[in-house]
């Protein structure tokens, strides 16, 4: 390790530069590679699933009452004015 930060040190300042944005890309990757492997798990979950559906509950209610009203307004009378 030490070897390779004298090395590094050696170097001139434009590519250590270069360095580091490689460095900082490749971890900004690996990071959003984590970040989306874990969010698939969580979101394939089957106690996520079951949460969802449980928060969705009301949604539910409210769509069955809008199409309800929706179809009852169709046999409104219409206005002849």
């Amino acid at each position: 390790m030490k070897t390779i930060l004298k090395k590094l040190r050696g170097q001139p300042e434009e590519v250590r530069i270069q360095i580091l944005h490689i460095l900082t890309l490749a971890s900004a990757v690996v990071l959003i590679l984590l970040w989306v492997v874990s969010l698939s798990k969580t979101i394939t979950s089957k106690d996520t699933e079951e949460a969802l559906q449980k928060d969705l509950q009301p949604f539910s209610v409210l769509q069955k009452n809008l199409v309800g009203n929706s179809s009852s307004a169709n046999t409104l009378p219409k206005n002849t004015n």
